[in-house]
């Protein structure tokens, strides 16, 4: 058995885990991140101490934590968590000094990652590649059924991949990373460019003339009805996203690369076009290429990635 904690900016999502990556009990709280890194730590050992509840401690071997930032692998150090305010904090040490259990830290979209092709792909992929469509574009990478975070923990940060010139900088401080291009934030940002020209579009029809209400669903359901702007905005995506596919397929050659997050909804629609993009991208016509699919787990994949990436590394 273990514990997955799913740190988001939002909510801390807990789940006792059993070694096949079935919830057996969950356990959620705000984070209220305003409060700054203790008491946040304080409110993850709130979170630990009411899963084992009625649980013998000794059946409980570790805890993983997927975190939206970066850790130190080795030290269980959070070098840097944006979205938290957080900057070179202890972690590890700090809840360590409440519960004595290991603990492993991580990416959120590598133990994402890591709960796709453990527990829903089962393990049928060794070298495979997870990008997560959400607010920005994470990643995780399994090379030989092993998690690769790189020597200091940055070697995942696949959204971070630099594809060409974006409308906007990218939160890390640079111009064209890749989740400037191919998250929920970079169509938004990129469909609101389109409208400031006064073009017609479904778009503004289906959120009332309201731009703040624009997100990703609004624009791909209106893409599929054939709007304009709508299918310009997601034909961007699809090619910016397939171009940073093909950065990492010629780099490390998996044999999948998985798609998660919100913008994974999409589903079909998404898949198909990015499949087709590729097959123009591809330089290495007489072999096949990394196969591109849908993640089958959703909602409870932090809480789960987080106790097998525990699992793992127990």
């Amino acid at each position: 058995m273990y514990i997955g904690i799913d740190l988001g900016g939002t909510n801390i999502a807990g789940g006792l885990v059993n070694d096949d990556g079935v919830i057996i009990k969950k356990y959620t709280v705000p984070t209220r991140r305003e409060r700054g890194s203790d008491a946040v730590i304080d409110e993850i050992f709130g979170v630990v101490e009411n899963l084992l509840e009625d649980q013998p401690k000794s059946t409980v071997k570790g805890i993983g934590i997927g975190i939206p930032g970066i850790a130190d692998p080795h030290t269980g150090e959070v070098i840097v968590c944006v979205n938290l305010n957080w900057y070179n904090v202890p972690l590890r040490a700090k809840l360590n000094k409440k519960v004595d259990l290991p603990i492993y830290i991580d990416n959120d979209a590598t133990v994402a990652g890591v709960a796709e092709f453990t527990v829903a792909q089962k393990d049928r992929y060794k070298d495979a590649v997870m990008l997560t469509l959400g607010t920005g574009v994470g990643g995780g990478i399994l090379i030989d059924g092993k998690v690769v975070s790189g020597h200091h923990g940055i070697g995942s940060e696949l959204g971070h991949m630099i594809i060409g010139e974006s409308l906007y900088t990218c939160n890390c401080g640079r111009n064209g990373c890749l989740e400037t291009f191919a998250s929920s934030t970079a169509i938004i940002h990129y469909a609101k460019h389109l409208l400031k020209d006064g073009m017609d579009s479904l778009i503004m029809d289906q959120v009332g003339g309201d731009m703040s209400l624009i997100d990703g669903e609004v624009i791909f359901t209106s893409a599929q009805k054939g709007d304009e702007v709508a299918c310009a905005v997601v034909d961007r995506l699809v090619n910016y996203l397939s171009i940073g596919i093909m950065n990492i397929v010629s780099t490390i050659d998996p044999e999948i690369v998985v798609l998660g997050g919100g913008l994974s909804h999409a589903g079909d629609y998404l898949i198909d076009k990015v499949n087709a993009k590729l097959e123009t991208l591809k330089y290495f016509k007489a072999t096949d290429c990394a196969k591109v699919e849908i993640a089958k787990l959703k909602n409870d994949a932090g809480i789960i990635g987080a106790a097998m990436y525990a699992k793992i590394h127990y």
